[in-house]
């Protein structure tokens, strides 16, 4: 079994080689990168099993021990995370292949797509599987090369401008995140994170919240926290519809599963509670404040993609089993309906011409299935019972009621009314762009309108393009997945508490990476 786990790694990062050695073989290149994503989905449900069954596998690579060598570490949280994220990333790959079926891969050229979207799968399960800090820098950094291809494939003005915006602010984020390693090291003589769990145990409570801020400030850009969020609208939307739904889905939730792992291992004793309640606090409220506000589905997207990483800020925040439980389940579920959403509002843009909602109109007439798949996604996002969205919210409040924080009742109504706002800001895409009649657009005046802002880049044409069948029947998957996490709530809050209880005590990871204790390399 431990053999499986350096796949996840090896596998999208071959594969982007060999991808690129047929860069004029379109077909070639396509099978090459459905194989190895299937692989790595076929990989990640093999981990997930054997680690809820028997334990956190370890394995040290080329033979050298921990904290000489590199080890990769896959518990319950690392293995949920690695299922999900194949599962996106193979969904999505299936939407850019039909898309490039009918466009001729002029949004997504073939040469460049493929390669560059394997190392970021690369670059993401490294992420998540890595035993020590640097390891995990090298895959933060192999999303951000890959990331920057993405965002700006085709060459647009607007893409160029929005990449070297995402570039630079993550350029500065993954300086912090080494400049905190260095600090680490320096503090306790290693990077190995279940070593450095160990020791920062020792150090004094005012040198530990100096690392934990270091080493929280780079993650926050990444999991894009306000007020470090304010990169995230402008550089998301203008990219193609299948790099937006991976941007929007799994990157910010890199980070974010970074803030669990400093929280719950590295930081445990650090009095985090409340400056992350008030963190949460002001990401919920001013990213949704920023969506109600937008006319263009994709920038609104975006807002709520902010907003509601608040929620899992919040779950951190209070902790426990419970509030890591419903932290995962939230993150699991935020990940497959925003990643959905993005890739229904690029079948809108293609049927309507536009994703701006003063010009869209008829789309629900124009293709019903469409419709359908917009609104379970908007409802799911927008937390209505019985989906997963309702479900991951009400276990946050739950936990944050068992806290019986004043703190944590604040949190709760911010939450609420964020989820209220969530719902009138889709609806109102609903009403405008589907409900309303094409032949309503022309003229059409309403006080919903009037006060929203359009995108920057938005030239004011409407084009609209063909859909092809791959693009619906990934989109339907999608979809149908984002149904299941209600279907099998229970089980998978069931996981997802096993997961909590399991990283909730550190002991658990330093004595699976040393069984033998830590006291012979003091």
């Amino acid at each position: 079994m431990n053999a499986l786990v350096p796949l996840v790694v090896m596998i999208p990062l071959i594969g982007s080689a060999i991808a690129l050695m047929f860069r004029n073989r379109r077909k070639t290149q396509v099978a090459i990168s459905v194989i190895a994503l299937t692989a790595v989905t076929v990989i990640s449900a093999i981990l997930l099993a054997a680690v809820d069954q028997s334990g956190t596998i370890v394995v040290e690579l080329g033979g050298w021990s921990p904290p000489w060598g590199i080890v990769l570490v896959v518990d319950r949280l690392s293995a949920i995370m690695l299922l999900v994220a194949a599962l996106m990333l193979l969904g999505v790959l299936i939407f850019a292949i039909g898309q490039g079926i009918v466009d001729g891969d002029r949004e997504t050229p073939v040469s460049i797509f493929h390669p560059t979207y394997l190392v970021l799968a690369a670059g993401l399960f490294d992420a998540f599987v890595a035993g020590d800090l640097f390891n995990m820098y090298v895959g933060f950094e192999m999303l951000l090369a890959s990331s920057y291809v993405l965002l700006t494939l085709g060459g647009t003005g607007a893409r160029i401008r929005a990449g070297v915006t995402y570039i630079v602010i993550s350029l500065m984020s993954s300086l912090l995140f080494v400049a905190a390693i260095a600090l680490i090291y320096g503090a306790t003589g290693t990077v190995t994170i279940a070593l450095v769990a160990d020791r920062v145990r020792d150090l004094p409570m005012e040198v530990q919240a100096i690392l934990c801020a270091a080493l929280l400030l780079g993650f926050a850009v990444k999991a894009a926290v306000f007020p470090l969020s304010f990169w995230l609208p402008d550089s998301y939307p203008t990219a193609p519809a299948p790099v937006t739904a991976v941007f929007a889905g799994l990157l910010t939730k890199v980070g974010v599963y970074a803030i669990i792992r400093t929280d719950t291992l590295i930081f445990k004793d650090v009095p985090l509670a409340t400056p992350l309640m008030v963190i949460a606090f002001l990401t919920l409220l001013i990213g949704i404040f920023g969506a109600v506000a937008q006319a263009d589905i994709k920038r609104l997207l975006s807002f709520t993609l902010v907003s509601h990483i608040g929620y899992m800020i919040f779950g951190i925040a209070v902790g426990g089993v419970a509030g890591t439980a419903a932290t995962i389940y939230y993150i699991v579920h935020h990940i497959v309906v925003q990643t959905t959403l993005f890739l229904t509002t690029g079948l809108v843009e293609r049927i309507g011409g536009t994703t701006s909602i003063s010009r869209l109109g008829g789309i629900l007439k124009a293709s019903p299935i469409v419709g359908v798949l917009f609104f379970i996604g908007a409802m799911n996002l927008g937390g209505i019972p019985p989906f997963s969205g309702f479900l991951g919210k009400i276990g946050l409040f739950q936990a944050g009621v068992a806290l019986g924080d004043p703190l944590s009742y604040i949190l709760i109504a911010a939450g609420a009314a964020t989820s209220l706002l969530t719902l009138y800001a889709l609806a109102r895409v609903w009403n405008m762009g589907f409900w309303r009649g094409k032949d309503e657009v022309a003229g059409y005046s309403s006080p919903l309108l009037d006060q929203l802002a359009e995108s920057p880049e938005d030239s004011g044409s409407v084009d609209t393009k063909t859909i092809s069948r791959p693009m619906i029947g990934a989109t339907t998957g999608m979809v149908a997945l984002t149904l299941a996490l209600t279907v099998f709530a229970g089980p998978l809050f069931g996981l997802a508490t096993r997961a909590a209880e399991n990283i909730e005590d550190p002991d658990n990871y330093i004595t699976a990476v040393f069984p033998d204790g830590t006291e012979h390399l003091k």
